[in-house]
């Protein structure tokens, strides 16, 4: 057997480094979720627990355990629908001709750059007359509007590989518009769902700013704002905000871990054209 060249010796020594930065804090986030009070003043963060306790756990879950189900219930219905219209958004402005298609693409371009901070007081004082203020479905409503023009944008590019010659052989055979779109489109669709999926339920979990304002009430608080809280105002309790994090975290890890292998097929679907 040849031994490894020194050049692919070094890429990997510097991506075992790499790796080994990137999961740093990770690791200093689970020792410190294990550890008591007199253990943070006598260890690092990066070293194991003296005295290993699931307590700041508990505490961190008996607290975060409504916000955290707020989160779930907006996140994934804000996801579902995005997502579906963004498909429909997708499908027309790819496989049904108009007059002035590339210019709506545009305008659901455009809605891409919108910060959060430029709509914050129209949004308030429209679910507030709308009677969605502090309300989940107030944070569903934003979190679709906002998640539509960027899985248009993903349904878009991958319709736009479906050839043309599929869509007229069923309209030949007499198929209506939505019957290709749910016999034909729609079963071709796996891999852009999950690409968008796991992008919308990564940006809706990790938001902070429309659930701090749409939200005042602590019953529909989302996890994300009861992760701030965490830190208390007199003291600061790490173990139980580094508990708080894992609890807050694991939804995304256990999606990314789950969809990976389809995730990677979404992203390398367009990349080789025959």
């Amino acid at each position: 057997m040849r031994s490894p060249k020194p050049r692919r010796v070094i890429l990997y020594i510097l991506l075992v480094f790499s790796v080994f930065l990137f999961l740093l804090p990770l690791w200093a986030c689970i020792t410190t979720s294990f550890k008591t009070v007199k253990d943070l003043i006598y260890t690092t963060p990066v070293e194991p627990p003296l005295s290993p306790t699931v307590a700041p756990l508990i505490t961190a879950f008996n607290i975060m355990v409504r916000p955290l189900l707020n989160s779930f219930t907006f996140t994934v219905a804000a996801m579902i629908l995005s997502c579906l219209l963004g498909s429909i958004n997708g499908y027309i402005l790819t496989k049904i001709k108009f007059r002035g298609s590339n210019i709506v693409f545009l305008f659901f371009t455009i809605g891409i750059f919108i910060p959060y901070q430029a709509v914050l007081v129209p949004l308030v004082l429209t679910m507030s007359k709308l009677g969605l203020y502090n309300q989940i479905g107030g944070l569903i409503l934003a979190h679709t509007a906002y998640g539509i023009p960027i899985t248009t944008l993903l349904f878009r590019n991958f319709y736009g590989l479906i050839p043309d010659s599929v869509i007229m052989a069923a309209k030949t055979d007499g198929a209506g518009t939505w019957t290709i779109y749910r016999r034909i489109v729609l079963p071709l669709s796996l891999l852009p769902f999950v690409v968008a999926a796991v992008f919308q339920f990564t940006s809706i979990w990790n938001d902070f700013l429309f659930g701090v304002v749409l939200a005042r009430g602590s019953e529909v608080q989302p996890a994300s704002v009861a992760l701030a809280n965490l830190k208390g105002t007199t003291e600061f309790q790490w173990n139980v905000q580094m508990a708080g994090t894992l609890w807050y975290a694991l939804p995304v890890l256990v999606i990314y871990l789950i969809l990976a292998k389809y995730l990677i097929r979404g992203y390398m679907a367009g990349a080789v054209k025959g």
